[in-house]
């Protein structure tokens, strides 16, 4: 967040630091209007580029080794692995089901299953405590 808002500060005083030379170069009839202006856009132009390259680059994703030791030490089966991680992408019990061709009242059974083997009481407790372990 700082270094957003020293970028920021810095832009505003070149922009203002530009604008006091053209106006001193306008004044003194030392350099035409046409440059001036030619050279703030240059300027912007190359700001612009830097600004869109940071803003496009993605920051960069750690991955993570799934541990299928704990996954066997929670007896987690591979049907309700398969639901927690339908779970972890947020879907509900009815398209958990229709995704797995599955009935709901399963669905409802597996992840009743996968809240007690993880010891949670919601379903984004139970998504936390899995990528704490290493099991998401």
């Amino acid at each position: 967040m700082r270094k957003t808002i020293f970028i920021f500060s810095a832009l505003i005083l070149a922009l203002f630091f530009l604008f006091k030379i053209s106006k001193y170069a306008l004044v003194f009839n030392d350099l035409r209007i046409e440059i001036v202006i030619g050279i703030i856009a240059v300027i912007f132009f190359f700001i612009g580029i830097y600004i869109n390259k940071k803003s496009l680059s993605k920051p960069k994703v750690l991955s993570v080794e799934i541990n299928y030791k704990k996954i066997a030490e929670l007896n987690i089966t591979k049907r309700e692995y398969e639901v927690l991680q339908k779970i972890a992408e947020g879907l509900s019990n009815k398209e958990i089901a229709e995704s797995l061709f599955l009935s709901e009242s399963t669905i409802k059974t597996h992840v009743s299953n996968i809240l007690m083997k993880l010891d949670s009481k919601r379903r984004t407790q139970a998504v936390q405590i899995a990528k704490s372990l290493q099991i998401l």
